[in-house]
């Protein structure tokens, strides 16, 4: 290209002068000087192979045939081809040549020349490429150009590869056909290559591939990883050469050791590089090894680089993010086309078991993999909500991965966005609050249109969803984001204005949320000049008042929330616009929304109350404008005129008859001096509108006490007179048999109504009363407390005499209750369904109900003919709750009398028959006595329309009257009914607290309910001051058990007299059963309480309340090392003991409340195990033996020796006949069940149950001889066997599949031969355990135990079969165990085979669905033996044909007797070394 310039070409040079392709005469070398003839002899024989060496034109010329050349070349450099006389000629010969050469490369022109290729076209046709193809001179002419780069180690980066010398001798060594002396040539070039200048260094190491090909890699290597530590710049090029070069597995393996040796010293620039070449070089064999050690080294700052959104973005190009964004890019690329690394990736984040070791690293991978898409995606899903859950991924690891990368996340916007719904989506709690989150974090960190439109998009789809935790979670984030940003959003108003749509399905706690965020948004818009009267507001306005003017009192709710919701904004005293004309005009439009709001609700009470209540709950938590509040004033001031009436020395002066019934005053705490009482019989009576005024009377006395409380810091002296004023009811004499029998159904409707107003109208009392006692308010004197305390109590008295009462009146006339707490019913649920729940108070027991024999079922039939249909379903056989307690004190006829102090024989109430039978009912005048404790079902199906008592009532359980009292005091023990009725409220309550994952057999199957006007931040809160109070009536009610001494009727019927209670000769109360109930309340209660998920200090709290008076440290395992006190460890063992304590009390005289504390005892564990953690045998095997071993194995094995002694212990006597037993099946088949899985060894525990134990409780069946000293547990007996029977075959059944998880885990690794030998021999235990139960069926008759052994059985078969992999693998080794199973289990299969002919033989029903299954079960398992034994070369000794049809007895059925049985009977057969085995199994053919 040079000479094209040239106008005309210079005179050719004499042949023996040098020239140069450049226009610039080059000096001729010293030493052509001195060696000339070296030089003419190369030049010689180059021109006699045809290649023109001193050409003037340019390089020099080749020959057109350069193959011809190099052969030529070869031949004559060989000493090969050369006669021996001739080979030292051929070696001069090749020594002149080299040194010609060489002499002539010493001029830089001439090295040039030799080095540029001769075609314009061809750039690798040079000299120096040809002769590097000569293999007699190939290594000198290699050694003589490494020696001459560093000649022009000095050459200006950045310079064309013509200009550069170095490049064109390194770029002549690429792609050599063939290398003489690999291992010469490479130490020359590793030796060259470490005194390289960075530039060429990197150009070298990354040509290395190229140059030496496939040889002499491991000097390579080993040269690289030098230079590395040396100089970590390079590591680029020398990753490069790793992924180049054909290395074998050991070589890998150390390159990949090199790369990881990196990760921590290299440049934040080259870490994408090294990432994904270890991502891309991992195998089955190092992929753990890898992605462990980049999880450990790999660092993320999360710390934001603006700087990197500035650099430009080309459309289709990789975008320019700063080091942590490429960094993600890397390996978002290597994991989207490597599956095995995500999987690796999956499994190791899954092994992690401690919080602490999950990093911002591991939530990035789990994103990458998220981003990627299917297939992996909901895998990604499971375990980032599973980590999420447990507490792994918290804020501080996302805000780290947002804000520090915003550019990446911003490219990626739509996955976080889909992860984000994924997570709000989900019904865990915690995983919805780390949704909500994301989508905030989001929020915050992009400003632009187009991220925030897309944000509140996905959350107004959120709430179209039909989950209400969903829906509650994301209006609690637009919530927060409106209090925020409120200014921000309302541009976006149209995407927000969404939400609306959805009004119709939205609880009122939802609705509260939505309206809050639009009540914001206006109250946004109107604190801005530019936008005072904006749209949003207007619009908001005006769907309010469509929504209160409508009919429909469901629109009508949402239109009073929303109303409400805009005073508490729009009219809070705090944040009213700053201009006075905007308040004065916002004052005026919200007291017109007010009155209209009002007048709207003036024909529907259940409007009225709630707006009363919601009203009462915004003036809880803020004031609002001064006219707002003398509006209230002014429409309260009808509450006197309304429902209260004067009193004249304690009487009433208007004493006329209400609709033909006779008033009195009742339950006067004031005396003479009361001058009010509140008239409820003569509103309830009256045939105006004012009879529907008392359904209003407790919210409007709600909102009432709430503005005296804010208007007169905190205390409610101005209406104190109301807490003792009697009430005007119906006489009492309407009470009596007589009495009732001469009323109307008019006149026993009032009466039901009268006494249902009075008792909710108490309920508001202790409301509003009990908070003048807290302590943190301190609004009354001392004096006044003490008074307040003392009313209290016997308002509580009332309460429960009034419903004690009430519910005999609607059990023999029953009507509907009036609703006034119309919270229950939630928008868009089905009321149905809510009063369904209440209306089976016992269906969170629906688990214990048993399945009694046919003549019990009969039995109890019969007893229950005239019950109503809601009785039917409550008085089903089930575990004793508190609601059967309470029915057997009165409510519902008692079928038997069983333990002492357990449930003693009191009248039954008259009030089950059918309606129109008052006849029946009142023959006698028990039929009206109030027993104590009794709740009706009937009262119970309207519980829903009562008003709540509030968690402030609670601390009535902590009055210092009840700190201080005496226990054997009969004021005391008067006051437990009382305690006892607010324990089974504070039951209730945590029933709502406890999620349903969290719900324990028997103790927590109840459905959430609602709160009400409560939250559960103030349940929690009272909570916390109980726990001691809990303790105490827990102590006492023991006491009292363990005592025996009972008060007379009479005095207890002084007890509510002293509240004003009247008639008070019918009261029946029974002390037992409320001691026992109300240990019972207390252990329900803190087992729930035990499970919440709250702050730790409100476990230490309740924990350190149950602590014990001394532990016996001597009785704890490893007593030299016991915790100290103070520590958790201290508090569960201690907690652990004082329940212990309880249970062998019990053991004298309950087996239910024993039962209650074994269950309680377990949860302590579980507890424990929870949050002390479970010692593993590893971290066992390493600790010293001096160390303490944990607590946890040691309070689970005193578990077990508990519920050993509960099914040890001989409960009845003999005479009974076991008839203590007969309810108790599944409460003794719970017991077991914590004793086996408490054991130290479950199958050996199971293999001596099954095979020794229960034996003899069948044979004991099948003869009649029902002996309890057969056996060491009295639990074990005919009503109990069935319970025995199915815990065994299902505790086998799990040891079973742990069993096969746990080979099939270890199938991949080489297993040991002792662990295969163990894994056999627990394969053994768990197979005589299955022949033993099945082959009960022989002894015993019963039709469910025949059902159950198939079933079970069945099922034991389909899991046997899958550690046939298992057996196969290790059959050559453990030959004889391996055969003794299969011997063995054909015990079982033979057995099952004629229970299924038998079953359907004899058209039993109740079988003969299971039977299909377990056939299929039993074929598959035929062919899985001969498959084994065809497999591991024992075919000849199997074969199969027809069994014989016999019956459990082993006789031939007469229906086939006839057959031949040696020609005929063909079995299967198994042929081992000690003689053949029959395996029968169910024929293949008809």
């Amino acid at each position: 290209m040079v000479f094209l310039s040239r106008k005309k070409p210079p005179p050719p040079p004499p042949p023996s002068s040098s020239t140069s392709a450049l226009s610039v005469k080059i000096p001729k070398p010293q030493k052509e000087s001195v060696e000339p003839d070296a030089v003419e002899k190369m030049t010689a024989i180059l021109a006699e192979v045809g290649c023109t060496l001193m050409n003037p034109y340019g390089p020099p010329c080749l020959p057109s045939d350069l193959h011809a050349f190099r052969r030529n070349l070869t031949s004559r450099f060989s000493s090969c081809s050369a006669n021996s006389g001739e080979r030292d000629n051929v070696g001069a010969l090749r020594s002149v040549f080299i040194a010609g050469f060489s002499s002539y490369l010493q001029s830089p022109s001439n090295l040039r020349r030799v080095l540029s290729s001769s075609s314009t076209t061809k750039r690798d046709e040079s000299l120096v490429r040809n002769l590097l193809l000569v293999s007699p001179i190939q290594l000198d002419l290699q050694e003589m150009l490494l020696e001459k780069l560093p000649e022009y180690f000095d050459v200006v980066s950045g310079c064309s590869l013509e200009e550069d010398v170095a490049r064109l001798i390194i770029n002549h060594f690429r792609w050599l056909d063939f290398i003489v002396n690999p291992d010469v040539f490479t130490d020359k070039l590793m030796q060259v290559l470490s005194i390289c200048p960075l530039h060429l260094k990197k150009e070298i190491i990354g040509s290395l591939p190229e140059i030496i090909g496939d040889h002499n890699c491991r000097a390579v290597i080993d040269s690289l990883e030098k230079m590395l530590q040396e100089d970590s710049s390079v590591v680029v090029p020398v990753l490069d050469s790793f992924s180049n070069l054909n290395l074998d597995d050991q070589l890998q393996e150390q390159a990949i050791t090199v790369a990881i040796s990196c990760i921590r010293t290299i440049d934040a620039e080259h870490m994408p590089y090294l990432l994904r070449f270890l991502l891309l070089a991992a195998t089955p064999a190092n992929v753990r090894r890898i992605i462990s050690q980049i999880r450990e080294q790999l660092k993320f700052t999360g710390m934001s680089q603006p700087c990197a959104s500035s650099q430009s973005k080309l459309k289709g190009k990789v975008p320019a993010y700063n080091a942590e964004g490429s960094i993600l890019h890397a390996l978002r690329s290597s994991l989207r086309f490597k599956n095995l690394l995500c999987q690796e990736i999956i499994k190791e984040l899954n092994g992690l078991e401690k919080p602490r070791d999950f990093k911002v690293i591991d939530v990035w991978l789990l994103i990458l993999m998220y981003m990627n898409g299917d297939p992996i995606r909901k895998n990604v899903e499971k375990i980032f909500k599973k980590k999420v859950v447990d507490r792994f991924i918290h804020e501080a690891l996302l805000d780290q991965c947002i804000c520090g990368n915003k550019e990446f996340v911003k490219d990626n916007f739509a996955s976080f966005v889909s992860l984000a719904e994924h997570l709000l989506s989900c019904k865990e709690e915690k995983a919805r609050e780390i949704g909500s989150h994301i989508y905030t974090r989001l929020f915050e960190a992009f400003a632009d249109n187009y991220s925030r439109q897309e944000i509140l998009g996905a959350l107004v789809t959120h709430v179209g969803s039909d989950n209400k935790f969903e829906v509650s979670s994301v209006l609690e984030m637009m919530t927060a984001l409106v209090k925020k940003y409120a200014h921000q959003l309302l541009p976006f108003s149209s995407h927000i204005n969404g939400i609306l749509d959805y009004l119709e399905g939205f609880t009122v706690e939802n609705l509260h949320k939505v309206y809050e965020v639009f009540s914001l948004l206006a109250l946004s818009a109107r604190a801005s000049a530019d936008s005072f009267r904006s749209s949003i507001s207007n619009e908001l306005m005006m769907i309010v008042r469509k929504q209160v003017s409508h009919p429909d009192l469901k629109y009508k709710k949402m239109g009073l929330v929303g109303t409400l919701r805009i005073v508490s904004s729009l009219g809070d005293a705090k944040s009213v616009p700053g201009v006075s004309s905007s308040q004065v005009s916002d004052c005026g439009e919200i007291l017109e929304l007010l009155k209209t709001s009002v007048d709207s609700c003036r024909q529907s009470n259940l409007a009225l109350i709630i707006f009363y209540d919601e009203f009462s709950t915004i003036l809880c938590h803020k004031l609002l404008q001064p006219e707002i509040m003398e509006w209230i004033g002014k429409h309260l001031g009808e509450f006197e005129s309304l429902f209260l009436a004067d009193l004249d020395n304690g009487k009433m002066a208007d004493k006329g008859p209400y609709s033909g019934l006779d008033g009195d005053l009742w339950m006067n705490l004031d005396g003479t001096i009361s001058p009010i009482c509140l008239d409820i019989l003569a509103l309830a009576s009256s045939s105006t509108d004012k009879s529907c005024c008392l359904q209003i009377l407790p919210s409007n006395f709600l909102l009432l006490s709430t503005v005296e409380r804010l208007t007169n810091d905190g205390s409610l002296s101005g209406i104190d007179a109301l807490l003792g004023c009697p009430l005007h009811l119906p006489s009492s004499k309407y009470f009596a048999a007589a009495g009732w029998q001469s009323l109307t159904k008019k006149q026993k409707e009032i009466l039901s109504l009268s006494l249902y107003y009075a008792a909710n109208w108490i309920r508001e009392l202790l409301n509003a009363f009990s908070s003048q006692i807290d302590e943190k308010i301190g609004c009354i004197s001392q004096a006044t407390e003490k008074d307040v305390t003392t009313k209290l109590l016997k308002r509580l008295r009332n309460l429960v005499f009034l419903e004690g009462l009430l519910s005999n009146l609607i059990t023999l006339s029953p009507q509907s209750l009036p609703e006034l707490h119309p919270y229950s019913e939630h928008f868009g649920c089905s009321a149905t369904s809510q009063r369904n729940h209440v209306e089976h108070p016992g269906k969170k027991y629906e688990k214990r109900k048993l399945d009694d024999d046919a003549s019990q079922r009969k039995e109890s039939m019969k007893n229950n003919l005239k019950k109503s249909k809601h009785s039917n379903v409550n008085e089903k056989l089930r575990q004793p709750t508190i609601m059967d307690a309470f029915k057997k004190a009165g409510a519902v006829v008692s079928q038997s009398q069983t333990q002492l102090h357990e449930s003693p024989s009191l009248p039954s109430l008259g009030g089950r028959t059918a309606v129109g039978s008052v006849d029946e009912n009142c023959s006698d005048i028990e039929s009206l006595s109030v027993k104590i404790p009794q709740v009706s079902p009937a009262l119970e199906a309207q519980r829903f329309k009562f008003r709540p008592l509030l968690p402030q009532c609670l601390s009535i359980l902590k009055f210092p009257k009840v700190l201080s009292q005496d226990i054997g005091s009969p004021e005391y023990k008067a006051e437990l009914p009382v305690y006892l009725y607010l324990l089974h409220d504070l039951h209730i309550k945590l029933d709502c607290l406890v999620p349903h994952g969290k719900q324990q057999p028997f103790k927590r199957g109840s459905a959430p309910g609602c709160f009400g006007r409560f939250k559960l931040v103030e349940l929690l809160s009272q909570i916390k001051g109980l726990f001691p109070s809990l303790r105490i009536h827990l102590n006492v009610a023991i006491s009292l058990l363990i005592n025996g001494d009972e008060a007379s009727q009479t005095s207890w019927r002084d007890e509510f007299a002293m509240a004003g209670n009247p008639n008070t000769s019918n009261i029946v109360v029974s002390e037992s059963l409320v001691y026992t109930m109300v240990c019972k309340e207390v252990l329900y209660c803190f087992s729930k309480m035990l499970t919440l998920e709250t702050d730790k200090s409100l476990l230490l709290n309740l924990l350190g309340a149950f602590q014990p008076t001394e532990i016996p440290v001597d009785s704890f395992p490893d007593s030299q090392h016991f915790p100290s006190p103070g520590t958790k460890e201290f508090l569960y063992i201690g907690v652990y003991y004082f329940f212990e304590d309880i249970l062998n009390k019990a053991f004298s005289f309950s087996f239910d409340l024993a039962f209650e504390c074994l269950l309680t005892l377990q949860l302590v564990v579980t507890s424990a195990q929870k949050y002390l953690g479970k010692v593993s045998e590893e971290a066992s095997k390493k600790r010293k033996p001096g160390d303490f071993q944990g607590i946890v194995p040691s309070l689970l094995a005193k578990l077990g020796t508990s519920a050993e002694k509960l099914l040890r212990h001989k409960w009845v006597d003999e005479s009974t006949d076991n008839k203590g037993l007969k309810n108790k099946g599944e409460m003794v088949q719970t017991i077991l069940r914590i004793y086996l899985e408490a054991s130290g060894s479950t199958s050996d525990l199971l293999d001596e149950l099954a095979c020794t134990i229960l034996p003899q409780a069948s044979l004991s069946k099948s003869t009649g001889e029902d002996d309890p000293h057969d056996h060491e547990f009295p639990t074990l007996c005919s009503a109990t066997f069935r319970g025995w029977y199915k815990t065994l075959h299902e505790e086998n059944l799990a040891i079973l599949n742990k069993l096969v998880k746990t080979v099939n885990s270890e199938k991949r690794q080489n297993c040991q031969s002792e662990a295969t030998e163990a894994h056999l021999k627990n394969i053994q235990k768990t197979v005589n355990v299955v022949v033993s139960l099945v082959n009960l069926c022989r002894s015993h008759k019963k039709v469910t135990i025949h059902g159950m052994a198939i079933k079970y059985g069945g099922k034991y078969v389909d899991s046997f079969l899958k550690v046939f992999d298992f057996l196969e693998a290790h059959f050559q080794d453990h030959k004889e165990l391996v055969i003794q199973l299969v011997k063995d289990l054909q015990k079982a299969t033979r057995t099952l085979q004629t229970l299924c002919s038998e079953a359907k033989g004899m058209k039993q029903t109740a079988i003969t669905s299971k039977v299909p299954a377990t056939k299929r079960s039993l074929e598959r398992f035929l062919f899985h033996v001969k498959a084994l034994l065809h497999t591991t070369s024992r075919g000849s000794n199997f074969w199969m044909g027809s069994l014989k049809h016999k019956d459990l007895r082993g006789q031939i059925v007469s229906s086939q007797a006839y057959v031949d049985n040696e020609a005929d009977e063909v079995e299967e057969n198994l042929s081992g070394e000690e003689g053949p085995m029959e395996e029968d199994e169910p024929p293949l053919t008809p």
